[in-house]
């Protein structure tokens, strides 16, 4: 079986919304009946990781069946070779791998950076975020220069566009994902925006609507629920529901290829001889 789908959340500034965007994506994906794995890189906050144990304790306790991730863990190694082996241990049988990265500079976020297929950077729609990948002319608000971050993952991607021909490799999908954009005053927004698809054009990633700055994400946490699981939220307003729109956008803006498990079963159908007509 070939290797599945890395998509890793990093962002080397905390407060983004990485590890609850990169939740709702891993519960979405087995909503849609992928095969999910997940590892946490932070062994100091272990988000992510508490998440999916609050989701299990939740499921436990309620006697109720939901998709969950198929397999989730922490790294707590101290070499590269040991991320490694982890990864290689938990990619076994899975369409997808998600990781979930510190929010500081790691060597062990830089590494699976690197290797990802998507690269998904949150930034909250302000410019101290925007620093992380470019830096802005304080007069123009022009794009000065890329930041250290940028340029780690433009090398990155030249060095796969390479792999790519070689092995026959996707290319990296680059995604920068724009969470709690509704309380950004306009004037500032726009400028935002322009710095944004200025980069874009430069550097090559992709702008995705994110989420929302909303108080149900946090409830959500010590149950372990996201809002795709209707039905075990109780009632839920108006603004949950244009939440979980939200929600199923981004997942649709990710591009994902399907599941493995999926394409099989649709080589497997073409592959079935074709049944003479009646005559």
């Amino acid at each position: 079986m070939s290797s599945p789908h890395r998509i890793v959340f990093a962002n080397e500034k905390g407060g983004t919304g990485k590890s609850t965007t990169a939740v709702h994506i891993a519960i979405a994906l087995a909503y849609l009946g992928a095969r999910v794995a997940a590892l946490d890189l932070d062994p100091r906050q272990r988000t992510l990781h508490r998440y999916l144990e609050n989701r299990m304790e939740t499921l436990r306790r309620r006697g109720i069946d939901l998709p969950m991730v198929t397999k989730f863990d922490v790294f707590r190694g101290e070499t590269v070779e040991e991320l490694d082996a982890q990864v290689a241990d938990l990619a076994q049988d899975v369409d997808y791998f998600i990781f979930d990265t510190p929010g500081r500079d790691d060597m062990f976020a830089r590494h699976v950076a690197t290797s990802a297929d998507t690269l998904v950077t949150p930034l909250n729609d302000s410019f101290v975020d925007f620093d992380l990948i470019g830096q802005v002319d304080a007069e123009t608000f022009k794009v000065r220069r890329l930041s250290f971050y940028a340029e780690l993952i433009w090398e990155a991607r030249k060095k796969r566009a390479v792999a790519t021909i070689q092995e026959n490799r996707r290319e990296m999908d680059w995604v920068v994902v724009r969470n709690r954009t509704q309380h950004i005053e306009a004037r500032n927004m726009r400028r935002i925006d322009s710095a944004l698809a200025e980069l874009s054009r430069r550097v090559g990633f992709r702008i995705a609507q994110g989420l929302s700055e909303r108080v149900i994400y946090r409830e959500l946490f010590p149950s372990g629920l996201t809002l795709l699981d209707k039905g075990h939220l109780g009632d839920l307003g108006t603004s949950h529901l244009v939440a979980r729109q939200e929600l199923r956008k981004l997942v649709a803006g990710m591009n994902l290829p399907a599941p493995q498990s999926q394409r099989a079963a649709r080589a497997a159908a073409e592959e079935q001889p074709v049944a003479p007509m009646q005559a």
